[in-house]
């Protein structure tokens, strides 16, 4: 049985800078890196060369493998302390800051675009938050700096040469099967029938890995409590209708409370001149997402609206319930993407290959297939929605045009809220320490990778 000081369990943005942070301390700690998917430089997806076509890769290359779903991802790094996750509540606000600084600094370093959108607020800026205000919409001011798709698998590349050649093991195709905890403490983890000892474990499963994380937790009674889900859909529309909030802020982040349930309903991960794809999870399970590249470039801008549901007891399960609901919309589609217009949602009808390809929009995910979101989104998430898109066309108008594009189902996997204290490390098992999306406890590529990096030096405090 090998033994390391530390073992991290998925090379996501948390693994990958908590490794970097580790061996920038030059303490000479034997680290292993156990991954599920593919290195970054095999990590291709089918649908990029064979015209759109999803082949069920196992595992998916989109939401696994070395940088996880970030790889992927429009690779946005949201610069303020107030989106992308819960870190303010653990190390307070003037922490928080200091740590984006610099992490953020740590991406320059690996080639990150100098250029932040929205880091000044102008005029234009102004005007529209306060088209916001009079659409009850809370504009959220966050500067950020784009990586886009191709730029950041770059990146994440020099970021894994650089760990290797400091001596971070890391191993692929190595899903962990099993935490190894005795006498609630950490001893090491179980994969592909082999055990690997260690003195500290570090948990950075992402979305892809909650379902399992929220297993283990149910297994070796690791202290939990209720999550929150995020449900929604991808909506797409033609650039000139986004180009004000585009050109003025990149992403603009906004927050609306409906006037009919009062959920909060919010934007996510904007991708102007983006593309909509389509994602993968265990057991075939497809959710849409959304990118765009640094280079290429399409004719529509594309965003998430998400409306978070949070349980209360006795229910325990959203990571469940959240399949759920993708599962009705991959019933319908045999397993693709479904794609509907407003104005047919609106309507009460179902959108039609003719309706949909009469449109100024030309759908950029290619194998979507046209349907019904009423038949698929609970009634409550359904209005949510409709009244977001209704009150954001007050600030771009168009929004609400009948042709804008809505795709589903759009879900965000958290497992159950792990337990942590301020070093992020389990309230109940010893030297087994938490991190990122998976863990419910952030929601992005900045503070994830900020929490590998708090994570690092707690650990690093109690080496000599």
């Amino acid at each position: 049985m090998e033994r390391f000081d530390v073992i991290i369990v998925g090379a996501g943005p948390a693994g990958i800078f908590s490794a970097y942070e580790l061996v920038k301390a030059k303490k000479k700690l034997k680290i292993l890196i156990l991954e599920k998917g593919r290195d970054i430089y095999k990590r291709k997806c089918p649908k990029h060369t064979n015209g759109g076509k999803c082949v069920h890769c196992k595992p998916c290359s989109i939401t696994t493998g070395w940088a996880g779903a970030g790889a992927f991802s429009d690779g946005k790094l949201s610069l303020s302390h107030e989106v992308g996750g819960t870190l303010p509540e653990y190390l307070g606000i003037e922490e928080t800051i200091d740590l984006i600084k610099y992490t953020d600094d740590i991406y320059l370093k690996f080639g990150a675009d100098s250029n932040v959108h929205g880091e000044t607020e102008t005029r234009a800026m102004k005007d529209i938050r306060t088209k916001a205000i009079n659409a009850n919409l809370k504009l959220v001011h966050c500067p950020v700096r784009h990586l886009g798709t191709e730029k950041a698998q770059e990146l994440y590349k020099a970021l894994y040469n650089y760990v290797v050649e400091e001596g971070v093991e890391v191993k692929f195709n190595s899903p962990v099967n099993d935490l190894i905890i005795e006498d609630n403490e950490i001893k090491g983890v179980r994969t592909n029938g082999t055990i690997y000892s260690g003195d500290k474990v570090i948990v950075a499963v992402g979305r892809e890995g909650s379902d399992w994380l929220q297993q283990q937790c149910e297994k070796e009674s690791i202290e939990t409590e209720v999550g929150i889900v995020d449900i929604g859909v991808r909506v797409e529309c033609r650039n000139e209708i986004m180009q004000e909030i585009n050109d003025n802020f990149y992403e603009a982040k906004l927050i609306h409370y409906t006037r009919t349930f009062d959920d909060k309903v919010r934007t996510f991960c904007s991708n102007p001149g983006g593309f909509v794809s389509s994602e993968y999870y265990e057991g075939d399970l497809a959710v849409v997402n959304g990118h765009s590249y640094k280079d290429l470039k399409s004719q529509n801008t594309n965003f998430a609206l998400l409306v978070s549901q949070k349980f209360t007891e006795p229910f325990n399960a959203p990571i469940q319930f959240g399949k759920h609901v993708a599962r009705m919309a991959n019933m319908l589609t045999r397993n693709q993407i479904l794609v509907q217009r407003f104005g047919d949602l609106v309507r009460g009808r179902r959108t039609t290959k003719n309706r949909l390809y009469r449109n100024n929009i030309i759908p950029t995910l290619k194998d979507a297939v046209p349907g019904d979101l009423s038949l698929v989104l609970p009634h409550r998430i359904l209005m949510d929605i409709i009244e977001m898109i209704e009150a954001l066309d007050k600030v771009s108008p168009g929004i609400a045009s009948d042709e804008t594009l809505l795709y589903g189902v759009e879900v965000k996997f958290y497992s159950n809220i792990t337990k942590v204290g301020k070093d992020f490390q389990s309230s109940n098992v010893k030297n087994l320490y938490m991190a990122g999306d998976g863990a419910g406890i952030t929601r992005g590529l900045m503070q994830a990778s900020v929490n590998g990096v708090v994570i690092a030096r707690e650990i690093l405090k109690n080496i000599v």
